[in-house]
């Protein structure tokens, strides 16, 4: 399967060249832009980093737009694990394109997902060669989790975040992923958010841009 993934993305807040890359993945049914709306409130946080947001590779097969990862047609555990073990290569392709155009490793870049987003970052981030600075996974899952300790190549530090009111993806979901992850070695900090549902919050994303901004901190050579 060979598709180049593409999306909007926004330069430095700071105006100088990027030292830092957070990359934004996007829910199913939604596209590139959905989180790219959140940039503008967070980009003076993190002022020397470029955001970019790729449009997920497929057209939602169960509506008439939007995009996604990987079908939901099929749920079970095995569909959604093959699911997102096949599109990882490509946004693999699109971080390592990325990061060197602008001459930076992955102790420089983030990852941030929500919902079906959240469920790639978690494939992804793991299994890079090299530690990226920092994982945020908001709303989502940790799929196929006993594949992880023969799979596992980095540990980076890691915030999961879900809303307690979520009738989307079950808030279960938080602590199986922070067991899991917990389990490989990984530094991994849940939060439960009372009352929100399938959603990010304002007191989630700035739990996320805090914990960015102390990883981009700790990484820093």
């Amino acid at each position: 399967m060979s598709r180049s993934l593409s999306g909007p993305s926004a330069e430095p807040a700071s105006g100088r060249p990027a030292r830092q890359v957070v990359v934004l993945l996007h829910g199913v049914g939604a596209d590139g832009a959905d989180l790219m709306a959140m940039v503008p409130h967070v980009a003076e946080a993190l002022p020397d980093a470029a955001f970019l947001a790729p449009d997920a590779p497929f057209a939602y097969d169960m509506a008439p737009s939007g995009r996604q990862w990987f079908s939901l047609g099929d749920r079970s555990a095995a569909a959604l694990s093959e699911g997102v073990r096949a599109v990882a290569p490509m946004v693999d392709s699109f971080i390592d394109a990325h990061l060197a155009a602008r001459g930076l490793d992955d102790n420089a870049l983030a990852l941030v997902g929500f919902s079906q987003g959240t469920m790639v970052a978690l494939h992804v981030a793991f299994r890079r060669l090299r530690p990226c600075a920092a994982v945020v996974g908001f709303s989502g899952a940790l799929l196929a989790p006993e594949r992880l300790p023969g799979e596992i190549r980095s540990r980076p530090a890691t915030l999961l975040i879900h809303g307690s009111a979520d009738a989307v993806v079950n808030p279960a979901c938080l602590p199986q992923a922070e067991a899991g992850l917990a389990a490989v070695g990984v530094p991994v900090l849940a939060r439960t958010l009372p009352g929100v549902g399938h959603a990010i919050d304002g007191s989630g994303l700035a739990a996320a841009v805090a914990f960015v901004r102390q990883s981009f901190a700790a990484a820093r050579p």
